[in-house]
């Protein structure tokens, strides 16, 4: 008879995820209990608190963990194995909550909307009906968005430091759940914007359940689903090898529908497009984030050993990738659709750093590892995006937000800085030198060569080439097409967003021109505890 053995809980190990747990159900409780009037400014200042407090957690954890495991490992696995506390687990941790704190800022923006945010004032309101226009005269805001917020953030925590499937379907679901709402919140253009939510989660549910059904696979060949289990299980090549790359497979679609890569990106544009522009970036940044961080762990330690089934799976889609939505996204004529689409291929870009994780563990002196330079290519994609949609936002005119790129003809002239602001995003996204997306691009490609994936690496500069077309497309049309009518009107915003884009900027140009403390650091991340 087996004996039930209580798990050691590691409060101190965990508690960025409990912090952001609990403000989150805090929120919940201020919604239920406190003055309409006082919810906006207790919601913001409590997730704000939060957010910083599991932050300087993160870094208090980041200076005492112990040696663990193998090689240069050093972390944890906590609350009896399931949640792997290491270097890995912590960069994506703080990068996720500087993502989420610069999410919250535009969240709380009133000016941009006459003051009001730029969410529903009663989501339950049929689009166009009496019910929602009293509403909005009113000026009801759903402050219900930050609890919804905090929900997801702690979904992102708990997705990349999961170590076993059963924990990485629950941070899925925390992760996912909350963004499905939030997407069909739009306080204009709500059809569009509940169109995106339902469209986001339908596909949700059925990439959720390819998930499920691969850790069922999994489970059934492995006899576990604790990732160093399965390693164990691959290594010794059990039994019945069909049921691991069948749910191999499945698990991959999960995974990789959250990272929007071919084939299973179809959500991105018209979610990208419909979800209110806050929410669009702040999903866009730190989803993939922790998506990536759930892909490195899952094909590294539970699958490392069986890369050669699983690395030609990836060429095919990191290729598939980086073509479709280079391609697709020079057919765009929507600034969010063209965004999107470029996200898309970004994707594919990051996908082929992941095709080196295995091949670089034995590394020469001045040599990155492949897990280094995909952490790296996250935080610049991650800040770079999250500035270029808060950017988006400021272009309006009666109707609200104006995203077709026709009637961002003439932008450079009447706002040089904001054009400016946002050519330099495009630059950076485009791998141009002195930006961040340069060395991101530089650091994932060299790794790729290394573990000798040059097709993909040639497919990627090809695909690079073709996305800087449609950024410089995008910065012509800027600077020297003649505006349509009156041309687009800049709404200037208050401090709040104008600091999510000013540290946006301010780290694309940072890392470009001095990227090694970031590589230093995620080196010394190290590997993931095992």
């Amino acid at each position: 008879m087996t004996e039930f053995v209580k798990p050691v809980v590691d409060y101190f190990e965990l508690a960025p995820l409990l912090v952001v747990f609990g403000v989150a159900c805090v929120g919940v409780m201020i919604e239920a209990f406190a003055p309409r009037a006082v919810r906006y400014l207790a919601q913001v200042v409590l997730s704000l608190v939060g957010l910083v407090a599991a932050l300087v957690f993160v870094v208090l954890i980041a200076q005492d963990a112990p040696v663990h495991g193998k090689g240069a490992a050093r972390g944890i696995l906590a609350l009896g194995g399931t949640i792997a506390v290491d270097g890995p687990t912590l960069f994506l941790w703080g990068l996720v909550l500087l993502l989420a704190i610069a999410g919250l800022l535009l969240f709380a923006e009133r000016h941009l909307d006459g003051g009001v945010s730029a969410f529903a004032a009663q989501a339950a309101a049929l689009p166009g009906s009496d019910a929602e226009r009293e509403a909005s005269k009113q000026g009801l805001d759903h402050t219900e968005v930050y609890p919804l917020m905090m929900f997801a953030v702690f979904g992102m925590l708990l997705f990349p430091a999961a170590n076993d499937l059963l924990t990485m379907f629950v941070g899925l679901e925390v992760l996912s759940l909350p963004l499905y709402l939030l997407s069909g919140l739009a306080r204009r253009r709500r059809l569009l914007s509940q169109e995106a939510a339902l469209k986001y989660f339908l596909l949700g549910a059925f990439s959720s359940g390819f998930f499920l059904y691969g850790v069922a696979l999994v489970y059934g060949y492995a006899g576990s689903m604790d990732f160093v289990a399965i390693g164990e299980a691959v290594r010794n090549d059990a039994a019945n090898r069909s049921l691991l790359l069948v749910g191999m497979g499945l698990l991959t679609v999960g995974l990789l529908f959250k990272v929007g890569a071919v084939p299973f990106h179809a959500w991105t544009p018209d979610v990208y497009q419909g979800a209110p522009t806050p929410v669009t970036a702040f999903m866009a940044a730190g989803t993939k984030v922790a998506a990536f961080g759930a892909i490195l762990r899952l094909f590294y330690v539970a699958f490392g050993s069986d890369r050669w089934s699983w690395q030609p799976m990836m060429w095919v889609v990191a290729i598939l990738t980086m073509v479709v939505g280079a391609v697709l996204a020079v057919t765009q004529t929507d600034v969010k659709r063209l965004l999107a689409y470029s996200s898309v291929a970004h994707t594919g870009f990051i996908l082929t750093g992941v095709l080196g994780v295995q091949a670089t563990s034995d590394l020469a002196a001045g040599e990155i590892s492949a897990l280094q330079a995909v952490l790296f290519y996250l935080a610049t994609y991650g800040f770079a995006t999250l500035g270029a949609f808060a950017v988006v936002g400021l272009v309006r005119d009666a109707g609200g937000e104006v995203t077709s790129l026709d009637r961002w003809a003439g932008l450079g002239k009447e706002s040089p800085i904001v054009a400016g602001v946002f050519a330099f995003f495009l630059l950076a996204m485009a791998g141009i030198p002195l930006t961040s997306g340069f060395v991101g691009k530089l650091a994932v490609f060299s790794v790729a060569l290394a573990a000798g994936a040059w097709p993909v690496v040639v497919v990627a500069v090809l695909a690079s080439a073709i996305a800087a077309y449609l950024y410089i497309k995008v910065i012509r049309t800027m600077y020297f097409d003649d505006p349509i009518g009156d041309g687009p009107t800049v709404v200037y915003p208050s401090v709040l967003t104008a600091t999510t884009i000013a540290v946006g900027a301010a780290a694309t140009l940072v890392l470009g021109v001095i990227p090694g403390p970031l590589l230093d650091l995620a080196g010394l991340a190290g590997q993931f505890v095992r």
